[in-house]
Formats: structure tokens, C-alpha cells, sequence
């Protein structure tokens, strides 16, 4: 049993080690729960615990075992409806069991922004190809599982054929028997970073993003912050209150992404929680000098949240670039020691050894490594961007 005060984390991926780590740095007994016995960062935690995602009686049980004083997680849609169960059998911070349910059905969400009037997409769902015809369909369209995140499964299609190959994939990331199809939005892709707690919501950074080539729709650069007008900051700000009033957003973060084209914002969708990418983790810290984890701790674990708390403390730009090599098989890794001399990089790191092949990125989960940088201006991480691109193209050609 634990002697201090205590705090259950769902999942134990390497999306959750910097969670983790500053769960710890606050004095917290950590409680680590996974599916996966070999998950990668349970020897991280105080305490590991073996459980099936869809077992609340054993969740409930190890809440108690250790009489944890919060939930939490950073970066992973699946657990939120447990976690939304558990807090409310033990009276703990957390948003309910029913925005839950909202925030981790696009069906759902989708439904709950056109009742309240959000801009988003228009849509159907499908659970069979041969009935595509049955549909009105204006290309280019977005095929995407209902309940899945990392970009598994989001295809670009621009004809009926690729529909049909479209959707046939997605079905096999989904649970839900069916997937949607959405009109696609033209303009900029970014993500907005925000807090809720007692009826307050603050935006705390916007990130401009850019993905890989179509058909797949994966993020491949982050950099904060985003290059918009006081006039559009004010009105993400605006837009961002009002989705947290729709799916009634409380005692959480939020990761939304939008896009900005000339009709306006639209909400492409939204999570109650710590986005990843190392946009809540690493790049707003950088950026700002808030972090967003430790904020979360607190409200988790009933500690007193202030209002200093979201004023940035730093006026920094940070960004992220992930590798995106032609495809073949490495050779050397000494094509990355320049990366070692570049003054900007806070961290980088390539998960492939000599002989591995380069795949072809169509999610998130099989991106193979990354550059985190940091740097006074825009220009100077742009140039710093645009220099590991260039140089690393060229090494692989």
C-alpha cells in the first residue's frame, strides 16, 4: 500500500514517459496500468499492474489497492471512458462518463458539433462498399475509423476506386463495424493545446502542423507557435470554448485539431486530454515555459490550481520534424552526426539499426524517429527545419 499520496496511469507506452517522469518529480506514488505485460515504461512506475482495457472490476480493484488520489493519461484516446468509470466510483477529478463516451466516437462528435452549431466536416457512416452508391459522394473525401487515433486509418480518396480501397481499410482499425466518410477541407492544419478546470477553458499554444503526402494524412512537423493574426487567435480561443462547452469539458486538457481556410475555422476533432507528438510534453514547455502535465497532475490529484499557472513564462518558438526517408534499407547511421552540432536541438532520436528497412509511413505508429528544437525565432527553427531535411534527403538519395 502505498504512503504517499498516489496516482493511477493509464498505459505505459513511451507516449506516457514524460507523464510519468514528472509524476515522480512531484512526489506522487506512481500506479501503472497496461495491457501489455512487456509494455515499455512499466518499470518506470512505483507500481505495475496487468489489465485488459475493458476490465473495470479489476481497474476498480487496483484503484483501491493502492487508493489512488486521481486518474490520468497523455496522448491515447482508448482508456478515457474507463478512466470517466473509475473517477466517478471514487469521486475523483474527471470529466464525465458521457463526454467520454462523445469525445471517443467521431460519430458522436461529429453529431454533438452539428447540434450545437460547431463548424466540422459533413459526413456519413459506412459498414459495406457495395453500399457507397447508395450515397451522394463529392470528391476528394477522408475515410476514417470512429474510434481510433495516430492517423490509423485516415485515407485521402479522390475517386469512387479509392473509396472503395479506402474504406475496406479502415474497417480493420475500427470496432465500431463501420467507418465515416468526410467531406475533405482545404486549408492549414493546426492543433490547439487546452486546459479546463471550473468552468474556466484556456488556450495555452496553437501548432501549426504539416503532414505526409496523400492518400495517408500523418503528421510529420510541429512548430509553435502558429503563424496567425490576433483577429484568428482570438477566434480559435472563441471556437475552443465553445467545443469544451459542447462536450462539457471539465478537469481535463484538450488537444483539438482544426483547420483555417477562407470560409473560416472548422474542428476536424477533439480530445479531453494531453496531446502527443511531444506538442504537451516537450514543445509548449519550450514555447511557453507552462507545462501542461504538471497542471493536469494537480487537477487529478485535488491540488489548488492557479491562475499563474497558464501565464507563459517564456516567448520561445519549439517545433518537432519526423524522418520521412525514401524507402529502402540502412546502411550507416553516421548520416545523423550532424545533428549533433546543431545548437537548436533539444533532442533527437532514430529507432532503426544497419539492415532495417525504411517503410512507408501511413500512421504514426510506424514513424521511425524524430528532431525536437528550440530556438529564439520562427526564421531560425524554420531554417534549422529545413536544413536536417535537406541534408538528410540528400544522404539517403
Amino acid at each position: 500500500m502505498a504512503t504517499k499520496k498516489s496516482i493511477l496511469i493509464f498505459g505505459m507506452g513511451q507516449l506516457q514517459q514524460s507523464l510519468i517522469e514528472r509524476c515522480k518529480l512531484k512526489g506522487l506514488y506512481t500506479v501503472g496500468i497496461d495491457p501489455n505485460l512487456n509494455a515499455d515504461c512499466k518499470n518506470l512506475v512505483d507500481a505495475f499492474e496487468v489489465v485488459a482495457g475493458n476490465d473495470f472490476d479489476t481497474t476498480l480493484a487496483v484503484a483501491k489497492k493502492y487508493d489512488v488520489s486521481g486518474v490520468i493519461t497523455a496522448a491515447t484516446d482508448k482508456p478515457l471512458v474507463m478512466m470517466a468509470r473509475i473517477a466517478k466510483e471514487l469521486s475523483l477529478p474527471f470529466f464525465s462518463e458521457k463526454t467520454a463516451i462523445i469525445s471517443t466516437d467521431k460519430l458522436l462528435m461529429k453529431q454533438q458539433f452539428i447540434e450545437t452549431g460547431i463548424p466540422c466536416a459533413n459526413g456519413f457512416v459506412i459498414n459495406d462498399i457495395s453500399k457507397l452508391t447508395e450515397f451522394d459522394v463529392s470528391f476528394p473525401v477522408i475515410v476514417k475509423p470512429r474510434d481510433n487515433s495516430g492517423s490509423r486509418g485516415v485515407i485521402y480518396c479522390i475517386n469512387m476506386k479509392s473509396l472503395n480501397k479506402a474504406v475496406t481499410e479502415a474497417l480493420q482499425f475500427t470496432q465500431k463495424g463501420n467507418v465515416l466518410v468526410e467531406e475533405f477541407i482545404e486549408g492549414k492544419e493546426f492543433s490547439v493545446e487546452g486546459i479546463h478546470h471550473n468552468g474556466q477553458h484556456h488556450v495555452i499554444q496553437i501548432t501549426e502542423k504539416t503532414t505526409t503526402d496523400f492518400p495517408y494524412n500523418v503528421e510529420l512537423c510541429h512548430v509553435q507557435p502558429a503563424d496567425l493574426t490576433e483577429i484568428q487567435q482570438s477566434q480559435v480561443k472563441a471556437l475552443i470554448h465553445e467545443v469544451a462547452q459542447a462536450l462539457k469539458f471539465d478537469n481535463c486538457a484538450s488537444h483539438t485539431e482544426i483547420k483555417i481556410n477562407s470560409k473560416g475555422i472548422f474542428v476536424i476533432e477533439t480530445s479531453p486530454r494531453l496531446g502527443g507528438d511531444f506538442i504537451s510534453s516537450t514543445l509548449v514547455p519550450l514555447s511557453t515555459g507552462i507545462n501542461m502535465e504538471d497542471i493536469v497532475i494537480d487537477i487529478s490529484t485535488n491540488n489548488l490550481i492557479k491562475t499563474k499557472y497558464f501565464l507563459p513564462t517564456s516567448n520561445r518558438c519549439s517545433g518537432i520534424i519526423y524522418f520521412e526517408l525514401p524507402e529502402g534499407e540502412i546502411e550507416s547511421l553516421s548520416v545523423f552526426n550532424f545533428l549533433n552540432d546543431i545548437t537548436e536541438i533539444h533532442k533527437w532520436k532514430f529507432h532503426l539499426k544497419v539492415g532495417d528497412k525504411i517503410n512507408k509511413i501511413t500512421s504514426s505508429l510506424n514513424r521511425y524517429g524524430y528532431v525536437i528544437l528550440s530556438a529564439t525565432d520562427k526564421k531560425i527553427l524554420n531554417n534549422r527545419l529545413n536544413t536536417i531535411k535537406k541534408s538528410l534527403n540528400e544522404s539517403f538519395r
